[in-house]
């Protein structure tokens, strides 16, 4: 079966509560009002995604807004010679949002969305997207927040790859995920663990085999603590401090 054929078979309808309590747990859509809230409901649909499933490739037409109900997706540049993940340049939880990029413009993606475990979307379709923008203005406040904070982030990882370490990279990004896992927290964060050493290599621009090597090291000096799925940091702060090493 084909990717589009596949994907048509796991469409299905939204439960208008359901699709609602989504859209106000997504922050794209905070700023919108309840009957506008209402129609925007009534056009999505459920879309689900099975661990490892290409949600779209780079270079297809960008017809749809996604928000992710449940689950986890990464967003991927792919190496232009074997089409093998070449730098993860985003991971994204329940009520997030992608593929606005190429919703706007009307381009092609520039990047490949890839579901990390089982993953449900609301799907909603370009032409009802714009209309709701052309009405909304918190709409548009919201989208061009969330388009600032994309462009710091991105800054924010090309300047950890040009000035830090591997070591260091590690040590940052562990403490940004803990920081949006929980907001505020210092110590004994817990995280759900949901990648796999290669896919946490892609991310900070290193191998697996290195990885493997950096994690064991930082579990074995009591900076993290690995628990089924998930991943324990005793004292936020320290790890923190092996960024600046």
């Amino acid at each position: 079966m084909d990717r589009l054929a596949e994907e048509r078979e796991m469409l299905g309808s939204v439960d208008r509560d359901f699709a609602l309590e989504a859209l106000r747990r997504c922050v794209l859509f905070r700023g919108v009002d309840r009957p506008s809230l209402e129609t925007v409901a009534e056009s999505l649909r459920l879309r689900r995604y099975r661990r490892d499933q290409v949600i779209f490739y780079q270079g297809d037409p960008g017809e749809s807004l996604f928000v992710i109900e449940s689950g986890s997706v990464k967003i991927v540049l792919a190496s232009p010679e074997d089409g093998e993940d070449q730098a993860i340049i985003a991971t994204l939880g329940a009520g997030e949002f992608f593929g606005e990029l190429a919703l706007l413009d009307g381009a092609p993606h520039s990047a490949t969305a890839v579901a990390m475990e089982p993953t449900e979307t609301l799907v909603l379709r370009r032409d009802a997207f714009l209309q709701l923008i052309d009405r909304q203005p918190g709409l548009r406040r919201a989208l061009l927040s969330a388009l600032a904070g994309e462009l710091r982030r991105l800054t924010g990882h090309v300047e950890e790859l040009h000035f830090l370490d591997l070591p260091g990279r590690l040590a940052i990004r562990l403490v940004r995920m803990a920081g949006e896992a929980a907001p505020g927290v210092r110590r004994d964060v817990r995280m759900n663990w949901p990648y796999t050493q290669a896919e946490l290599a892609a991310m900070i621009g290193g191998t697996r085999q290195t990885v493997n090597r950096l994690l064991a090291d930082a579990a074995g000096r009591g900076l993290v603590r690995f628990e089924k799925e998930t991943i324990v940091i005793p004292d936020l702060d320290r790890l923190a401090h092996e960024a600046e090493r």
